[in-house]
């Protein structure tokens, strides 16, 4: 089936008697594996009688050789898969197959993606980045303080340099345009923090993005912002030769040496927000972080900090 896509990704018709030529196999195979790619990956084909198969739009798909010949002094590994569950879960289960880290797990979609508490990532086919960095840390935690929102930071920076206007970050791991979400970052650890152990840095980017009924909240894409179709495997290339520079800063650093840029772009610094956990509502107003990437509230005059994977932060309808 995959054969079958990269026969037809230049966006032209191709007749059923030459790809099945071109496949070795019948004409009805080649309508069998039409339906299937239009069934699992979501792609639109045109049938025209006299013309043969057409894809909808010209598709070009991720390949770690481009990637590595866009970014040569990036050179973390990149695997490449077709369709896999989430990218996050298969750099763990790599890790637990000893693969050496650091490494890139890359795919065209996602059958179960995940973003923060639990949310589904909706992950089409061939049209956005769903990308896990696997590092190894040693040394404790401190190189572990306020990773997700440097990853934020460099993020947002590839997106700026590529033409997107008004993108900027929102506590503790979106990256937005306006309010509407364009980017999510999932951190997942394994190991030991204190001594050592992996840490799986998720990043979703819608890029091609056009529609998606499934996403249930505000959205939108590179495309949508700026007018145009983007090269993923150029996106992909710039993203690995940004988070390289910003976790080299980290490292020689530690959060310090970015939290000032990151309370520069966070986009609700100063605004009245509901800071939910659970069942529990905190309103307060942003501060800004601490140097461990805390929240900082002021909450009836007094200055709070608040971290945790399950919180969630909202403006406040007066805000």
């Amino acid at each position: 089936m995959l054969t079958l896509l990269k026969l037809l990704k230049d966006g032209r018709f191709h007749s059923g008697q030459a790809l099945g030529a071109a496949l070795g196999v019948s004409r009805s195979a080649v309508w069998k594996q039409l339906q299937q790619l239009e069934a699992e990956l979501g792609l639109s084909i045109h049938k025209v009688r006299g013309r043969g198969y057409q894809l909808a739009a010209p598709l070009t798909l991720l390949d770690p050789l481009e990637i590595g010949r866009l970014a040569p002094s990036c050179d973390w590994p990149v695997l490449v898969f077709h369709s896999i569950d989430s990218t996050n879960a298969e750099a763990l289960r790599a890790i637990e197959r000893h693969q050496a880290a650091p490494f890139v797990v890359l795919a065209e979609r996602q059958t179960a993606g995940r973003g923060r508490r639990g949310r589904k990532w909706v992950s089409p086919f061939a049209e956005n980045i769903y990308y896990s960095l696997v590092l190894r840390i040693e040394g404790g935690m401190r190189q572990l303080e306020g990773l997700s929102l440097v990853v934020g930071l460099a993020v947002m920076q590839v997106l700026r340099e590529l033409g997107v206007p008004g993108v900027g970050l929102k506590w503790p791991n979106d990256v937005l345009v306006g309010q509407k979400k364009i980017a999510g970052i999932l951190l997942e650890l394994v190991g030991d923090p204190a001594d050592v152990c992996h840490v799986v840095l998720g990043i979703g980017i819608n890029v091609n993005m056009q529609m998606a009924d499934e996403v249930d909240q505000q959205w939108t894409s590179m495309r949508l912002e700026s007018g145009r179709v983007f090269d993923r495997n150029h996106l992909a290339a710039e993203l690995g030769l940004m988070l390289q520079k910003y976790l080299a800063r980290h490292q020689i650093g530690g959060f310090s040496a970015v939290r000032a840029e990151w309370e520069q772009n966070h986009l609700w610094q100063g605004r009245a927000v509901s800071l939910i956990a659970g069942v529990n509502q905190i309103d307060g107003e942003v501060l800004g972080i601490d140097g461990q990437g805390a929240l900082r509230l002021k909450v009836d005059g007094v200055e709070k900090a608040f971290s945790g994977g399950e919180l969630s932060l909202r403006l406040r309808n007066d805000s």
